[in-house]
């Protein structure tokens, strides 16, 4: 199946989209106010140690700490036993430590830590403190893997202390291009390393590639056909990455300079769109209600106004294969993570469940990040989990509504107009000014001029003093002001 990738790129923000078969697989979105920290090496100093916790807390400079466990402490696995040495053996407040981010702050959460650095590049991840050869899971083939193994460790230097992971793209690689990637991983390994014992802690010591550089090493492969650019800057950047680390990518870049913005005319606008979305329509009629919390996100099918088929059964079988494709899209074009569950329309057949599970399975191994299915539970919902290591779109792009703080509701004009009364009363108890004046929305306003005249009427009279009310237009409906004049 042929894909393009889809930059566009402008100085505070770039954008890619994949694309298969003119459908958005995959967005990623990097703005250059808030860029991503996962992949850093920092020069950390410990400022607190949690024993009862077993772990601690490492400024690295952010505004909030960030965590580091003791199962992500390199030094933690050396005690010769097979035990875990506990935290508070290996690290105390004050000392400095090198540490590379592995998951970005969500939320109120710090940045996650580890000590165990990884250095990507194109065809392997460097790991200088492990002496292991690894090969990606994505390269099936148990004789393929050996000779891949084989040939990296022939090419290793005779002095090399740390060890290698064979990505997926090293697979028809050259020994020049595997040996090109170990002498450049070693070289920013020692960067690194001199740059620890010359910088004061907290330091930024390395930093992951920019976005497009980042998809072009990660996700571009031979499916690719093309990758178009729109912006001179980043094509001209992109071109000279890809004819140092990725020539065989060198000659599928293409620089758009169309009218239309390419975002526009491959419709990723409208994909953006839906993807913000609570509801997101099926072909056949059916529809996915998307619910996005902290701890986990719910997705709802429905029929809608889908009756096709023989029966009701088969109805709600064909439905519930269309979402469970639509629902690994979604997945990846939203970068939903952590706890999912999945409230399929209720099947009476077991051999039906069964089907809809495999079909959502063979969807989701289209996914470069890893999920797990865990099959329907006893109350008949989907559990499963897509491991979660950036901000998801909605957390991007959007932000809490003030009007109703995440609630998805507001308060009536009724219920303010009745709020706004009940503290009038309170505030005549404790006041005597000459008048009380009511700032609200306009909706509040016309309630108290129509519907509401009577009690607050009532009201005035019961205190013996003037109430007048005044819109304020940039008040939402449930904002309000009582002023004693």
């Amino acid at each position: 199946m042929t894909e393009e990738l889809l930059v566009n790129h402008a100085a505070h923000e770039t954008r890619v989209a994949l694309v298969q078969q003119g459908a958005i697989q995959e967005l990623h979105i990097e703005r250059a106010s808030t860029r991503g920290l996962v992949g850093n090496i920092c020069l950390g100093r410990v400022s607190r140690v949690l024993p009862g916790m077993q772990s601690a807390f490492i400024d690295i400079g952010l505004e909030r700490a960030a965590f580091l466990h003791v199962a992500d402490l390199w030094q933690s696995r050396s005690s010769g036993n097979g035990h875990t040495l506990p935290i508070e053996k290996l690290l105390f407040e004050g000392q400095p430590l090198l540490v590379q981010v592995i998951k970005d702050p969500l939320g109120t959460k710090g940045a996650r830590l580890s000590t165990q650095i990884s250095i990507a590049g194109r065809l392997l991840v460097y790991l200088p403190q492990d002496p292991h050869i690894g090969v990606s899971q994505r390269i099936g083939d148990e004789a393929g893997r050996a000779e891949l193994r084989a040939r990296l460790q022939k090419l290793m230097p005779a002095d090399e202390k740390g060890g290698f992971i064979i990505r997926t793209s090293a697979e028809d690689a050259q020994d020049s291009e595997l040996a090109a990637d170990i002498d450049y991983l070693r070289k920013r390994w020692q960067q690194i390393l001199d740059g620890s014992r010359q910088r004061p802690a907290p330091s930024t010591l390395y930093q992951e590639l920019e976005l497009a550089q980042r998809v072009l090493r990660d996700i571009a492969s031979e499916r690719t056909g093309a990758i178009l650019v729109d912006s001179r800057e980043a094509f001209e950047a992109l071109s000279e990455f890809a004819r140092t680390y990725m020539p065989s990518m060198a000659g599928r870049l293409r620089r758009y300079t169309g009218e239309r913005p390419l975002f526009e005319l491959h419709s990723v606008e409208e994909e953006i769109a839906r993807a913000l979305s609570r509801r997101v329509g099926l072909k056949s009629g059916g529809y996915l209600i998307f619910d996005q919390t902290e701890a986990m996100t719910t997705i709802d099918v429905n029929t809608g106004g889908y009756i096709g088929g023989r029966n009701f059964d088969d109805t709600i079988f064909r439905t519930n294969l269309e979402a469970a494709h639509a629902i690994a899209r979604q997945l990846r074009v939203r970068n939903l993570g952590g706890i999912i569950i999945i409230d399929f329309i209720d099947m009476n057949g077991a051999e039906h469940r069964e089907q809809v599970l495999q079909e959502l399975r063979k969807a989701l191994a289209r996914d470069r990040t890893k999920s797990t299915v865990n099959g329907f539970t006893s109350l008949g919902l989907v559990e499963m989990t897509r491991k979660r290591t950036r901000e998801s779109l909605a957390h991007v792009l959007l932000e809490r509504c003030p009007t109703c703080e995440g609630k998805g509701q507001i308060k009536t004009a009724r219920t303010v107009c009745y709020e706004i009364l009940r503290e009038i009363e309170r505030e005549a108890g404790q006041f005597d000014p000459k008048e009380f004046r009511i700032i609200a929305s306009q909706n509040v306003v016309d309630l108290f001029l129509e519907e509401e005249s009577q009690p607050l009427a009532t009201l005035g009279d019961a205190i013996g003093k003037r109430i007048a009310l005044q819109v304020e237009t940039m008040y939402g409906q449930e904002q309000y002001d009582i002023v004693l004049m």
